[in-house]
């Protein structure tokens, strides 16, 4: 993208920009206005994710559209596609964000020295920390609502999510260090979809309702600890 994509915050006149207009010469488009510093570029971006994410979660993602994204975050909706690409890849954006805020400061599983255990149980609590935020409740309960009427929500959701987390599980199991430990004759593919069962239980099936309280505190420590616990004793020689 180039400098400026974030600069326009010039608010979106419904008569301007119609519910599916995409030309490149309507207004919806926008001018550049100069160049902003890498902070506001930066805080620009954020913020637009931010408004992206709560429309979907209100409305669903289905029922907003990039002219709706764009009027309420106050940029043109030439921003978003030459930044996102389109609606799916603001919704990766933004389950990448949070992702990252919540695996930032974790050493790479790749490379960490640590022993195994502490890597994992390192790994599980920061997993369920994210798993257990209420947006997450919601986006999840979002895909299962509408993933038929709307495949690329669940394909999206997929690949930013579960996908980047099977396939980082995946490189760690895959070191000779590791691989060391673990019992013979197990398929490496399997490791991380064991891993997530055993740290996530019925946790899943519970998201569906409501009601259910996230979990906290010792419950989550001890649910981290008693499914990776689990897990060792499985897959460990």
């Amino acid at each position: 993208m180039t400098a400026s994509d974030l600069n326009d915050a010039t608010p979106l006149d419904a008569q301007d920009c119609p519910e599916g207009t995409y030309s490149p010469d309507s207004p919806c488009f926008g001018k550049a206005a100069g160049r902003p510093r890498a902070a506001d570029k930066e805080a620009r971006r954020e913020a637009l994710l931010a408004t992206a994410g709560r429309l979907f979660l209100d409305k669903g993602y289905s029922k907003v559209s990039l002219e709706m994204i764009a009027r309420e975050a106050h940029v043109a909706v030439r921003t978003i596609y030459v930044q996102f690409g389109g609606k799916a890849g603001l919704l990766n954006a933004i389950i990448a964000n949070g992702r990252q805020h919540h695996m930032a400061g974790m050493a790479s599983m790749v490379s960490d020295p640590r022993p195994m255990a502490e890597i994992l149980h390192d790994f599980a609590l920061r997993f369920l920390t994210l798993v257990s935020l209420p947006a997450f409740h919601h986006l999840h309960r979002m895909v299962v609502a509408e993933a038929q009427s709307t495949p690329e929500l669940a394909e999206t959701f997929f690949q930013a999510g579960p996908q980047l987390t099977r396939a980082e599980l995946g490189r760690f199991f895959a070191r000779p260090d590791i691989q060391a430990q673990l019992r013979d004759g197990l398929r490496p593919e399997m490791l991380p979809v064991f891993l997530i069962n055993c740290l996530m239980g019925d946790y899943m099936t519970r998201l569906l309702f409501p009601g259910d309280e996230p979990l906290r505190g010792e419950a989550l420590r001890r649910q981290a600890a008693e499914g990776l616990d689990l897990f060792l004793h499985a897959v460990r020689r």
